[in-house]
């Protein structure tokens, strides 16, 4: 409830929201903007902004309803598990890199419970996402359940084992049509263009926390880590 009246009383999408949230955008001038990218050169942790952008998404989720509520689940615990270990040292763990090479080097990375496996499935569901939201714009005359296939079929069907490809099977009859979809994505707080421009704006900022983190994972032979 409060999440959606912020929403309404700002007038922007869960987008809008999400790229403000990864102070990435800025109403100041260019001199401050300058300054501003400067420091997050400097202090930008790959670790919040991945937690941010996954939050993002579970608030789209709860947009959707208990359609999606499996992959909810999922993705909550992962941001509980890359969380609980970030508060312990906000320093140490203040990159992605640093958090997959130090379990890498404990030997712990493939474990059920770990943050690699977290920041992988994290990763894995954003870069679904991200394919999902560009094909919504590009493919007008597609429903939503072909792009849903579409994209699951390129991010996340090669590596889900019986149980969670079920999981989506079921899910995937329940998706809402494109047209609502879109609905609960903008609320009715903008309009159709701008939405349009910050999708695009939002894979942009997104897609190089992607690239970092499959840099590394396969760097240290993980980026084909499979579920059951």
């Amino acid at each position: 409830m409060e999440r959606e009246r912020e929403k309404m009383e700002s007038g922007k999408s869960e987008l809008r929201m999400a790229m403000e949230e990864l102070c990435l955008l800025s109403s100041s001038d260019v001199e401050d903007q300058q300054q501003e990218e400067e420091q997050q050169q400097q202090q930008r942790s790959s670790t919040m902004d991945l937690l941010c952008v996954s939050k993002q998404l579970l608030h789209v989720l709860d947009e959707i309803g208990p359609t999606l509520l499996v992959l909810r689940q999922d993705i909550q615990q992962n941001i509980q598990r890359l969380e609980d270990l970030h508060a312990r040292d906000s320093s140490k763990y203040a990159s992605l890199t640093a958090i997959v090479t130090g379990e890498v080097e404990e030997g712990i990375s493939k474990k059920t419970n770990s943050c690699t496996r977290a920041t992988i499935w994290l990763s894995r569901s954003m870069n679904f996402s991200l394919h999902l939201l560009e094909r919504l714009m590009k493919n007008p005359e597609k429903s939503l359940k072909e792009m849903v296939e579409e994209a699951y079929k390129i991010t996340l069907k090669p590596f889900h084992g019986w149980i969670s490809s079920a999981a989506y099977r079921v899910a995937l009859e329940l998706i809402p049509d494109r047209e609502i979809f879109i609905q609960l994505l903008m609320g009715n707080c903008q309009d159709p263009e701008d939405f349009a421009g910050d999708v695009m704006i939002f894979v942009a900022i997104v897609q190089p926390l992607l690239e970092e983190v499959n840099t590394i994972l396969v760097k240290h032979k993980l980026d084909r880590l499979k579920s059951t």
